[in-house]
């Protein structure tokens, strides 16, 4: 799986481009802005952009889906929960979702928005704003909802240490983590029941 992280927006959105290396074919998670910049950065991969994946439905993940679409004709993803007009696949549960030969498993992870969903597939967990490096999204929004979120986040975390965490905005000390990381330094450990003493 090609993975290509950019920073985008004005709140530092991390936006992806996955691709698979055997059919070109990929997906954008949360263009957040810079869409031209998404766009050269999965041409200069030879990779076709199939689907924009929405982890949520707030405009910082969401504002450049409707360019995007122009640009590529790919179809916007999106959790029902958080749908609204400009989404072509609204997601109703948890099938998994395939993009060429990668097979992602979806995670409806609610708690910071009602429909947050995280991706996961060969080792990589996509997390939205439902997990940061060293922290987790905020749950005063509208939506927003704490003890949901941490049974999200103990979802994640049954997941092997060494998954690469990559989150939904550049917030923590590095861009990209693991779980096994987080168990051990994420603020929110002793909470979400993974707190791991002497480390």
């Amino acid at each position: 799986m090609i993975v290509k992280q950019l920073r985008v927006g004005e709140m530092d959105v991390f936006a992806y481009v996955l691709g698979c290396e055997s059919t070109r074919e990929a997906v954008v998670i949360d263009p957040g802005g810079e869409v031209d910049r998404i766009y050269e950065e999965a041409r200069k991969q030879t990779l076709h952009i199939k689907y924009i994946f929405n982890t949520h439905g707030h405009w910082d993940h969401t504002i450049g889906n409707d360019r995007l679409k122009s640009l590529t004709g790919a179809s916007i993803v999106r959790h029902q929960l958080d749908s609204g007009p400009d989404v072509d696949i609204p997601l109703v549960d948890e099938k998994p979702f395939q993009v060429g030969e990668i097979t992602f498993t979806v995670f409806h992870t609610p708690g910071h928005s009602r429909g947050g969903v995280c991706l996961y597939a060969d080792g990589h967990l996509f997390t939205g704003d439902t997990l940061f490096v060293g922290d987790s999204g905020r749950t005063d929004l509208p939506g927003g909802h704490r003890p949901t979120l941490g049974a999200s986040i103990r979802r994640l975390m049954e997941l092997p240490d060494e998954t690469v965490v990559w989150p939904g905005h550049d917030y923590g000390p590095t861009p990209h983590s693991t779980i096994g990381w987080e168990k051990r330094h994420n603020v929110n450990a002793r909470e979400y029941g993974y707190y791991v003493a002497g480390s």
